[in-house]
């Protein structure tokens, strides 16, 4: 059982009252200009700036209210140093990768994320970037970088992740746990009792995609996707039938290295105030994969994919009052996947989805994932916050079960750790439950959507 070990923190209550006497002159002022009379071009320059000051002064306090872990480290080994609200805060946060769940084990290593907004374009959304290295207790060795990065003004949005692991992959079969007739190998690749089957493999990935703004908030994007394995083994089940050898065999695949290279092409919309933490807004993306063998991938195959997340601020005076909705699918058109490339748990981008299972508990050539989530702050300077949440799958499997056929829920709560109030990153952790008996705790450094 996790038990957190509260700190005293400073509330800083002067510094408040200042926050909010600034604000209240920058919309005073606001409204003086609105509804008083005409002024001269230059009297109006001159306003618009003042106005801008004082709303970046507005946006300092607001941020100085708050309360980090580098505000903790520094009340630590500088407890009389009184707090500066103009004190710059960096926008790399680098920490131990310390994180445990059930797909992975206990888990050690070096973790750095960054945001920055790139320009002087006020409607420029900040760009982020992550990069990591770590083992685990289960063999596991993995190293990403990714990106996610807005030119001034938006005009160009380019993302990307390049990834190589060695990996032990938790396999369940294919679909969503339905009983199936049938025969045997067809019985043993449904796995309507979750027997659990562990997969051995060397992945690589490169992934880059680039958008074009078209207009506003909309724009329309291509690239590639490597997704390569090698060194597929199942140590535990050597000469048995598993899921992986089953489908391997049926659909003309190796049982041990295979790739999965494509074309990609999308349309996103995006209002999110911020990645890595929103408060409001809409993201939206909607693509297509195209397998290629000329791309050196094993089978063709084309794929139709959405991803929609919206949020809603349930508080203007405390705006961390969040409802946040996500729902992310992926559907084979024609051709085959890869066993370990079809969609399923924790198979989106971010690999997030799904917390109560394992990655791949459940998948199936067609699966589409819900979820739902609270968030909340716990103490006023906002270093700890809370969220609970609630998230139903489905998928189809190849022996007569649907697409929203049959469904299987998850859900849990979490404890939120602000790590860095620059880029408003938190520290997660949250524990979940779903069925089957499974259940883990979730370790991470920013939301999980």
């Amino acid at each position: 059982m996790l038990k957190h070990r509260g700190e005293q923190i400073p509330h800083y209550h002067s510094t408040t009252c200042f926050a909010k006497l600034l604000l209240f002159l920058f919309v005073t002022g606001v409204q003086l200009q609105v509804y008083g009379q005409q002024k001269p071009l230059s009297d109006t320059l001159r306003a618009l700036q003042q106005d801008s000051i004082a709303a970046q002064k507005t946006k300092d306090s607001l941020l100085y209210s708050q309360y980090d872990i580098g505000d903790l480290i520094s009340k630590i080994i500088h407890p009389r140093r009184k707090p500066d609200s103009l004190r710059k805060k960096s926008s790399i946060t680098a920490m131990p990768n310390i994180a445990s769940n059930p797909s992975i084990g206990f888990q050690v290593g070096i973790k750095a994320v960054a945001g920055r907004v790139l320009g002087k374009d006020p409607n420029t959304y900040m760009s982020v970037a992550a990069t990591s290295a770590s083992v685990t207790t289960k063999g596991i060795m993995y190293f990403y970088f990714t990106h996610n990065v807005f030119t001034p003004g938006n005009k160009w949005n380019i993302q990307g992740s390049l990834v190589a692991a060695k990996t032990v992959t938790p396999d369940f079969g294919l679909g969503i746990g339905n009983e199936v007739s049938g025969s045997e190998p067809d019985k043993i690749l449904a796995n309507a009792g979750r027997k659990g089957y562990v997969l051995n493999a060397q992945y690589y990935r490169l992934t880059e995609k680039v958008y074009k703004q078209i207009w506003g908030n909309l724009f329309a994007g291509a690239g590639v996707s490597f997704d390569i394995r090698r060194k597929i083994e199942d140590k535990h089940n050597q000469g048995e039938l598993t899921p992986n050898n089953i489908y391997s065999d049926r659909n003309g695949f190796s049982r041990d290295h295979y790739a999965s290279n494509g074309l990609l092409f999308s349309l996103e919309y995006t209002t999110r105030d911020n990645q890595n933490n929103a408060y409001k807004g809409i993201f939206a993306d909607i693509g297509f994969r195209f397998n290629e063998t000329w791309l050196g991938s094993t089978k063709s195959a084309v794929q139709f994919t959405t991803d929609f997340r919206k949020y809603w601020s349930l508080s203007e005076h405390s705006p961390g009052h969040v409802i946040a909705v996500w729902n992310w699918g992926a559907y084979l058109i024609t051709g085959v996947l890869p066993y370990l490339e079809i969609p399923g748990t924790g198979k989106d981008m971010g690999g997030r989805s799904g917390r109560g299972y394992t990655i791949t508990y459940f998948k199936g050539n067609k699966y589409n994932y819900s979820e739902v989530e609270y968030r909340f702050p716990i103490t006023r300077n906002k270093f700890l916050s809370g969220v609970t949440f609630f998230n139903l799958q489905t998928a189809n499997d190849l022996a007569g079960t649907k697409l929203f056929q049959v469904w299987q829920p998850g859900g849990g709560a979490g404890l939120r750790i602000l790590f860095n109030k620059a880029t408003r990153t938190n520290l997660c952790l949250d524990y979940a439950w779903g069925k089957y008996g499974s259940r883990g705790l979730f370790l991470n450094l920013n939301e999980t959507f």
